[in-house]
């Protein structure tokens, strides 16, 4: 990849634009936001997004409205934003051509990690993420520190993945939760077990990279 991936926030939510534009950028994405799409093409062709956050109920055309005009614009990629969850919705937004579909409300670190398998997908990200010597391949579902792979579940992979994903930012169990089992009514104990595992193995190859925050979560970091 040539430059850092460009991502265009449109929701009329200030808060939320805010919020996600901050999470993208954190991540290291190149980011910008407008409350509609007012002037979307001229937008579009200079700002050049590899990807398009749009919220699908925003004041003038709505988010499924524009769609056409991203698409016409490129081959960009689309996620769309909305608190509508049912499977109609959901399939019009597909036919539409969104590429995802997240439904409010959502935690930034779920959609900074759909942005980037959007972005993956597509040819717009390495298809590997590095972290000191951690390499972790989502396409292949594999990891290697020192370039020994690591022996892990189904379950343990997704776990690093997200992690790794999220790099230098501190996930919360809630946030775990949702990502890697799908909703947060399991038992919160069920990631420490998990994430100890996960930890043992890494740690068997090289120091410590997955480090518990007190009281908020935990992070993947070279840092402490």
């Amino acid at each position: 990849m040539s430059h850092a991936a460009r991502v265009l926030v449109l929701d009329d939510d200030e808060t939320i634009r805010v919020a996600v534009t901050t999470a993208l950028r954190a991540d290291g994405f190149v980011a910008e936001a407008a409350p509609d799409g007012t002037d979307l093409s001229e937008r579009l062709a200079s700002f050049r997004p590899d990807l398009v956050i749009i919220d699908w109920m925003m004041p003038g055309p709505s988010g499924i409205r524009l769609l056409p005009t991203v698409r016409a614009a490129g081959d960009t990629a689309v996620i769309m934003l909305t608190a509508r969850d049912e499977v109609d919705d959901r399939l019009r937004g597909f036919a539409e051509g969104a590429d995802d579909y997240v439904v409010k409300p959502f935690t930034m670190a779920e959609l900074v990690a759909r942005s980037s398998a959007v972005l993956r997908r597509r040819g717009r990200l390495p298809q590997t993420v590095s972290v000191a010597d951690l390499v972790v391949d989502p396409d292949a579902a594999t990891a290697h520190r020192g370039g020994v792979s690591l022996e892990l579940t189904a379950t343990e992979f997704r776990l690093l993945q997200l992690l790794a994903e999220s790099r230098g930012r501190t996930l919360s169990k809630a946030q775990i939760l949702t990502q890697v089992w799908g909703y947060e009514d399991y038992d919160p104990n069920l990631v420490e077990v998990h994430l100890s595992a996960l930890r043992r193995k890494m740690e068997q190859r090289g120091p410590r990279l997955i480090h518990t925050v007190r009281g908020m979560g935990y992070r993947l970091s070279e840092e402490r």
